[in-house]
């Protein structure tokens, strides 16, 4: 029997698999990359095709990855036989009536994949939850989830720290760009049933984090500013290693400090397209996901959503969109 762990390289992705993996201790092979790799099951796919055959003894778990981006995939591993464990809350689209399949799904604004792992398992490693949520901008869910564990401000502050590092560790167009390979970062954090023992233990591991991110940010906040109305703001990255880090942190950190206002956060590629994070208003979490879906390599969810790789003739059109969505 195989076990196969395919996660999103982000906080939700790192934090859901860390649950699991505490709660049901075994050897599994590591599926991951960037946070931007939508087609993770894809490639996990195609990269097993004709080295190893799926049959009816091996479990692969998909964690916070769409389903509606992977359904050709995920049929695939279903038709070979092996039992499939699929929890996301982005786009799902039809979810297959099989019973080899248990399907998780929530595409609710306030949740993520971790709280649904938490609900999973009952709240025995909620700590993993709690960081999770904030990683994914969650912050009013991750106080709920957090007001069962009673943790002190300080205490509190340190996991919204760390939840919002470790998601922008998995920004990058390739691991080059990342401090640490997500597959490496879930290793380090996933031998601790608790965040907290792990930030006690581990200080050199989220203090290259945290010294990455405060870099990272300061520069980011000299971006280019391409839209500014009452209803959406938009920001140019230039092509640099450390503006793909930070593209998504700092939308959300535009999103808190505005939540009226849309926030889009671009970032200029090589070929002459943009890589896009989408910020829907924080009190008005809807439709981020369709405003990405109607440009080519757009997907996500309804609170954020992204474009891969948005051709430059497009760009006056999207930051029209955005403007007219949430109008």
């Amino acid at each position: 029997m195989a076990v196969y762990d395919v996660f999103n390289g982000d906080a939700d992705g790192i934090c859901a698999l860390t649950q699991l993996r505490n709660a049901e201790p075994l050897d599994s092979e590591l599926v991951t990359g960037v946070k931007r790799d939508i087609k993770l099951l894809d490639n996990f796919v195609d990269n097993l095709s004709g080295k190893v055959a799926l049959d009816g003894d091996d479990q692969v778990n998909v964690l916070d990855v769409s389903m509606d981006k992977n359904k050709s995939a995920l049929l695939r591993i279903l038709d070979s036989g092996a039992r499939v464990f699929y929890c996301d809350h982005h786009v799902a689209g039809d979810i297959p009536n099989v019973s080899s399949l248990d399907a998780l799904i929530n595409t609710s604004p306030d949740i993520c994949t971790s709280l649904l792992i938490n609900g999973r398992l009952q709240g025995a490693y909620a700590g993993w939850a709690v960081v999770g949520a904030f990683g994914d901008n969650l912050h009013r869910s991750a106080r709920a989830l957090a007001g069962s564990l009673n943790l002190s401000e300080v205490e509190l502050k340190q996991l919204q720290n760390l939840g919002i590092y470790i998601n922008y560790n998995g920004y990058g167009a390739s691991l080059d760009d990342l401090h640490f390979k997500p597959a490496e970062l879930y290793t380090r954090v996933s031998q601790y049933d608790d965040p907290l023992r792990f930030l006690n233990d581990d200080r050199q591991t989220f203090q290259s984090l945290e010294h990455g991110y405060e870099e990272d940010m300061l520069r980011a906040a000299k971006a280019e500013q391409l839209r500014d109305t009452s209803h959406s703001a938009a920001f140019l990255l230039p092509d640099e290693k450390w503006a793909r880090r930070v593209s998504g942190v700092y939308g959300n950190d535009l999103a808190n400090q505005s939540p009226h206002r849309a926030h889009a956060v671009l970032t200029e590629r090589p070929d002459g397209t943009y890589l896009v994070s989408v910020r829907a208003p924080l009190n008005n979490k809807t439709a981020a996901d369709e405003l990405c879906m109607e440009f080519p390599t757009g997907g996500g969810r309804k609170a954020a959503a992204g474009i891969n790789a948005l051709p430059a003739n497009l760009l006056g059109q999207f930051l029209d969109r955005l403007d007219e969505i949430y109008t």
